[in-house]
């Protein structure tokens, strides 16, 4: 029997494709990436040319502890990688994990290629992973990840100060998370945005 824990998927929509990210991923990544030069914006953690080797080797890493399943986000009409997002902070005693470290060539921003793919991330966790609680995380200052944590429906638990140290500045991040009784309700929220386009 596959465990899902440890065993990671390939997830497929009408419009996206989440499969595992490799190590020769990494030129789309910088690719994508440079769709708005989205290393720039300095509350976000996206790879650039300069960082795109340690942006792989901490996602082998906490791939090989099972702490993490990284995806390369595929969109199926042009067949191009167009992001990456990834399972993280896996804990399978307690059920738990986090969806993060996700970003979008800005083409496809606000399309339905993100609202799939938190589809079929959530559906995953929730149904095959039997995920009690699934969370995001977001800097304080990206207003426009906050906006779209909460179209998808979760909840926002509060404020975690002096999160993290990037680059200088100490971040403070938004947490927000989906409980499996509030699933229901957020997948068919997510089904009704795709089937409206």
């Amino acid at each position: 029997m596959v465990d899902p824990w440890t065993e990671q998927p390939v997830l497929e929509g009408s419009h996206v494709q989440l499969r595992p990210m490799v190590r020769s991923d990494g030129p789309a990544i910088v690719d994508a990436a440079s769709d708005g030069k989205l290393w720039e914006l300095f509350y976000t953690i996206v790879p650039g040319p300069e960082s795109i080797d340690a942006y792989l080797d901490n996602a082998e890493r906490d791939q090989g502890w099972g702490r993490s399943m990284p995806f390369a986000v595929i969109d199926k009409a042009s067949g191009k990688l167009v992001g990456s997002t990834r399972y993280m902070r896996m804990n399978a005693p307690h059920r738990r994990l986090e969806i993060g470290t996700t970003f979008y060539a800005s083409r496809v921003q606000r399309t339905s290629i993100n609202s799939e793919a938190k589809l079929l991330l959530l559906t995953h966790a929730f149904e095959a992973m039997d995920c009690v609680c699934v969370q995001f995380r977001t800097d304080h200052f990206n207003f426009a990840s906050q906006r779209a944590i909460e179209r998808l429906g979760a909840k926002r638990d509060g404020l975690i100060r002096n999160h993290m140290i990037l680059d200088g500045r100490v971040r403070d991040s938004v947490l927000y998370s989906i409980l499996a009784n509030e699933w229901e309700g957020v997948k068919r929220n997510l089904q009704m945005k795709l089937a409206r386009g």
